[in-house]
């Protein structure tokens, strides 16, 4: 019969294992996928995925490196979605750096809209 240990300090019973594995496995393209759906253009209320506004997801190790645009250079919302793009990605367990590059080639047009949004927006 297999005794449960107890806490002397506290006279709680406590696991027999107190450690568990904290790494979580390399980071994926579909965790950055996941955490970048998240993140919503303010004016469109669409995900930036879906929009298209992602061109590249490049992973090192645990490094992050992405290639996006926005709808438009004088896009007001760009900064806030650079920002809360950064943000979810550094969020994700096992992250290292990331690096999000504004990229304007090629611009972004509808046609970069995930057909299944673009047939819901009508285009």
């Amino acid at each position: 019969m297999s005794e449960t240990p107890i806490d002397p300090t506290t006279g709680a019973t406590t696991p027999e294992e107190t450690t568990a594995p904290t790494t979580s496995g390399p980071i994926s393209e579909d965790q950055v996928r996941l955490a970048l759906r998240r993140v919503k253009d303010p004016e469109l209320n669409l995900n930036i995925l879906d929009l298209g506004l992602i061109y590249e997801i490049r992973l090192t190790g645990a490094d992050v490196t992405v290639d996006m645009s926005l709808t438009s250079p004088g896009c007001p919302s760009g900064p806030e979605i650079m920002t809360e793009a950064e943000q979810q990605l550094k969020a994700l367990p096992g992250v290292g750096t990331v690096t999000m590059n504004l990229v304007w080639s090629p611009p972004w047009t509808p046609e970069r809209i995930e057909p299944r949004v673009r047939a819901y927006l009508g285009f």
